[in-house]
């Protein structure tokens, strides 16, 4: 079960965190991959490694705010490989403030890259997917559009990110006449470039510890199972689920 050789995978925010992560678990199940991010350097040495696991390997420079980058990135992969099989949306990030703070420029900056940029890069990759009636649409949400917290002031993403979850559904709701599903996995604390200096903190370490039943943040890797599940032949019937992978977060 859950072979994916003969699939290409595209992920976005591939250079880093949960996007590297996952990269490299689509490789280790066959998946041709495509990588995206806005640095190709990192990209570049990442293919490396990548190609070690038998797969094909396209990195693309590309930043998820810019249409133009998205449509010039979906054309590179259609020629290169002629289909997409799978879509990643992992890129992400965030200026965080309370809703009394929060400014304009801020919440532009959330929204724009992490829920417009979900839309622009499914609205491309999709149109590919149709023409070979076959897809699986992941997005990287978060706990955080699952509910609010009291642990620090970051509206913005909460709406980005509830934003995703909702976005999910309408697309799979959309899309299945085409054989394509669309799923949300909502992370909760996992350590990457982003997180680390808010998690390895004293304070929110013991906030996580009362919050999180299972006492402890996501360890790498954590995320990949409920990918690769997602992303498989076998979860054909799965569309427009949100699925928390989260320590428990969202269950208390």
């Amino acid at each position: 079960m859950f072979n994916l050789k003969g699939r290409v995978a595209v992920i976005t925010g591939a250079s880093s965190g949960l996007g590297k992560q996952m990269s490299m678990a689509f490789a280790k199940q066959g998946a041709d991959l495509v990588i995206l991010a806005r640095r190709i350097e990192r990209l570049e040495e990442y293919k490396k490694e990548l190609e070690q696991e038998g797969v094909k390997v396209l990195p693309i420079k590309c930043d998820v705010t810019n249409t133009n980058d998205i449509n010039k990135a979906a054309e590179m992969t259609e020629k290169e490989f002629g289909k997409v099989d799978i879509l990643v949306n992992c890129a992400g990030s965030s200026k965080d403030a309370g809703i009394l703070d929060m400014t304009d420029e801020d919440w532009n900056f959330t929204i724009a890259t992490d829920q417009t940029s979900v839309f622009k890069v499914t609205r491309a990759f999709a149109s590919i997917m149709k023409k070979n009636n076959y897809g699986r649409i992941i997005n990287i949400a978060s706990m955080y559009g699952l509910v609010g917290n009291t642990a620090m002031g970051t509206v913005a993403y909460h709406s980005s990110k509830g934003g995703v979850v909702n976005f999910t559904r309408a697309v799979a709701a959309e899309l299945a006449k085409y054989n394509i599903t669309c799923n949300a996995i909502c992370p909760g604390y996992f350590e990457t470039e982003l997180t680390s200096a808010v998690l390895n903190t004293e304070d929110f370490t013991t906030y996580m510890k009362q919050t999180v039943p299972m006492g402890r943040y996501g360890r790498a890797g954590e995320l990949n199972a409920g990918a690769i599940f997602l992303a498989s032949d076998e979860a054909s019937y799965v569309t427009g689920v949100i699925l928390p992978i989260d320590g428990g977060y969202t269950c208390v």
